[in-house]
């Protein structure tokens, strides 16, 4: 985590909302169709994105980082996913 002059919060002056940032997230994951990104949950501290819930393929994980990071920076990402694989 990095928190400075290139934090999500200096590039978002905008006033985005944490309500908004995560809205976007979930948006941007649910319409890929390359990811199960429905055991996901989004959660914001300060400009952190925490990724958290489960995943049920080793790829979701990269994926879901690499959608969130587009939007608010690698720095900003926290994964906090865990893997629940099924039984083969």
């Amino acid at each position: 985590m990095k928190f400075g002059p290139n934090s999500h919060e200096d590039c978002c002056s905008e006033g985005h909302s944490a309500a908004s940032t995560i809205a976007t997230i979930s948006a941007a994951l649910s319409v890929d169709p390359d990811i199960d990104s429905s055991a996901i949950e989004i959660r914001m501290l300060g400009p952190v994105v925490l990724l958290e819930g489960y995943i049920t393929n080793p790829a979701d994980r990269d994926k879901a980082i690499s959608i969130a990071a587009m939007i608010v920076g690698q720095e900003n990402v926290q994964d906090r996913m865990l893997s629940r694989f099924p039984v083969q």
